[in-house]
């Protein structure tokens, strides 16, 4: 027998209920809804954040189930649920899953408070945490919900802050709780620890929290922020929820894997040159050293180490910052173009010249910086007369009679082997020794221990960003994955690759390693097992010098097969793939 309870009970409550629902939406992050036993609508998010204090129609046979049987239901598959039969809205039906729990005063159930699903992400969300959701939800129907009816409408805001503390303490993921000064009020133990801060200093303390870029303000979903208190700053994954007076700042349960570590005192400058290794730290203090001076820098790496990035460093430290960077990919431009566009040319300057001449680029760069990057391209020609502007300082255009003085520091890149190009004649020694008055090499990815990570956390943010989407986080295990292979690309194939993840990641999801191409486990893998078997078969000493690898290799497997209780031990122990065990016991004939 349905128990009639008055409307009123819930109505009159109907602020203090309203912003209970929308704090508990925005925790979960699903849309929820209540409804007294008559069913009108008190409160709702999403597309039941409208028409308060009318009655429900959509929903009413599951809703009538709850409030006559006091048990709560779950539909995962909605329209196909027998009590969705007969619903007269269930061809317009957009909900794809449901979780509902009666709310109980005593013995009566005055109503119900339901999450809602309106997408399959959101259906998932439920599916794997109907336990957890369900106990959120008992908790403050029992609770929340049967304290305030015990209260006047002058009802104390202190209870509701108990209600929803309770709530949050018992959260997984870190919540912060502000004011409309951005105050923090409260925050619970998962996000006290990512910020390792205690609870008491948290309210000594003015935590600031800014989006990583402005161009967040304009994305939804989880974005970078910079969280700073005192003088510390931690890099964290989160949203923001406007909740009446206060905002929630919701942190995703995956993290950054690396703080902010850059210094306070290290210039702005640097914040493209992205690594805390301990080459890359030299190079930084060798950049601070030598960007002010006018002498010509020579800069030499793998493709793909960024040598553009540094030089662009190196002129916004240097006293040109403020004039011209101008960069030249002389790899890309075809000889018989190269020298016009370096050297400009005047009006008439021959067929197909412009009618008004054209300022080469060397002259654009004037009082600034010329970055010619892959610079052992260029023909002979071209290098005995870029020889000639750096002894003159001056410059000639293309059927000018009169050469024009510049002032220019020329900062070039490399990744060829330019001793061997001398000694070829492929390119001129003289010049060389121009632009190699002080040289800098830029190491490969694989030799930059613990950039991989910052570099990951760098890039995801730039994609997202570009792109327009959440900012999706990356697992350990594929985070392992990346730090291990030995990216010949270097850092382009690395950014490249993030590039890729983005814009394959669900949204919401994390990247692990099921996304990850195939060639880089395999890459990987193979890099693993011979760095394992070149480690272990070094320890070994043999008195005979002329033992093959391979003799060595059976040996130590030999000996781990006899020490060790399993083949699972010797393969960890060797730092192999079971399969590749197998493989080497059929190769080398042992049991």
């Amino acid at each position: 027998m349905l128990n009639n309870a008055s409307p009123s009970e819930l109505m009159k409550l109907q602020p203090t209920i309203l912003r209970f629902t929308q704090m508990l939406s925005a925790v979960l992050q699903l849309d929820a809804e209540v409804v007294d036993a008559d069913l009108v609508r008190i409160a709702g998010t999403g597309p039941y954040s409208k028409s308060f204090g009318k009655k429900n129609n959509a929903s009413s046979r599951i809703f009538r189930y709850i409030i006559e049987s006091h048990q709560e239901k779950i539909v995962m598959k909605s329209r196909t649920d027998p009590l969705c039969q007969g619903c007269s809205s269930i061809d317009n039906c957009r909900e794809t899953a449901f979780l509902g729990v009666p709310i109980m005063v005593e013995d009566r159930c005055i109503g119900v408070l339901s999450l809602v699903a309106f997408s399959v992400e959101s259906r998932e969300r439920i599916k794997d945490n109907v336990q957890l959701f369900s106990d959120y939800i008992r908790h403050i129907s029992r609770i929340f919900v049967s304290k305030v009816l015990e209260f006047k409408e002058s009802e104390p805001k202190g209870e509701l802050d108990v209600v929803f503390t309770s709530l949050i303490e018992n959260m997984d993921q870190g919540v912060l709780v502000l004011d409309e000064s951005n105050r923090v009020m409260y925050g619970n133990q998962p996000a006290l620890s990512k910020l390792h801060i205690a609870k008491n200093d948290l309210l000594s303390v003015k935590v600031n929290i800014q989006p990583l870029s402005h161009h967040n303000n304009e994305l939804k979903g989880h974005q970078q922020h910079i969280i700073s208190f005192g003088n510390m700053q931690e890099l964290v994954v989160g949203q923001f929820h406007n909740i009446s007076s206060h905002k929630l700042f919701l942190m995703a349960f995956y993290q950054p894997n690396a703080s902010i570590t850059t210094s306070a005192n290290e210039p702005e400058q640097f914040s493209s040159i992205i690594g805390e290794s301990e080459n890359i730290k030299k190079l930084k203090t060798l950049i601070l050293r030598v960007s002010k001076s006018p002498s010509s820098i020579l800069i030499r790496g793998e493709s793909g180490t960024g040598k553009e990035v540094f030089a662009k460093a190196i002129h916004d430290l240097s006293n040109r910052n403020k004039a011209p960077f101008i960069a030249l990919n002389c790899a890309a431009i075809p000889e018989q173009l190269l020298e016009s566009e370096l050297f400009g040319y005047m009006k008439g300057a021959f067929t197909g010249a412009s009618s008004k001449g054209k300022t080469g680029l060397i002259q654009a760069a004037n009082g600034g910086t010329l970055f010619l990057d892959e610079i052992g391209d260029m023909s002979m020609t071209l290098q005995a007369k870029l020889l000639r502007v750096l002894e003159e300082r001056e410059v000639m255009p293309i059927g000018a009679n009169k050469a024009i003085p510049i002032d220019i520091r020329v900062i070039s890149a490399t990744n060829k082997n330019f001793e061997e190009m001398i000694v070829t004649n492929q390119f001129r020694e003289d010049l060389f020794y121009r632009l190699n008055v002080i040289p800098l090499h830029l190491p490969a990815l694989k030799d930059r221990e613990g950039d991989v990570a910052l570099l990951v956390s760098f890039f995801l943010d730039m994609h997202t960003r570009r792109i327009g989407v959440s900012y999706p986080g990356i697992s350990a295990n594929a985070l392992n994955c990346l730090e291990h292979y030995q990216w010949p690309g270097n850092v382009r194939e690395l950014s490249n690759l993030i590039e890729y993840l983005v814009n394959i990641v669900p949204d919401g999801d994390q990247i692990d390693v099921d996304l990850l191409p195939p060639y880089l486990e395999i890459s990987m893998q193979q890099g693993v097992e011979q760095k394992s078997f070149s480690s272990v078969v070094s320890q070994i000493n043999f008195d005979d010098n002329n033992i093959s690898l391979e003799e060595m290799e059976k040996i130590r497997i030999e000996e781990a097969i006899t020490r060790l209780d399993s083949r699972k031990q010797v393969a960890n122990e060797l730092g192999i793939g079971i399969a590749t065990l197998y493989r080497k016991l059929k190769k080398y004939e042992l049991s």
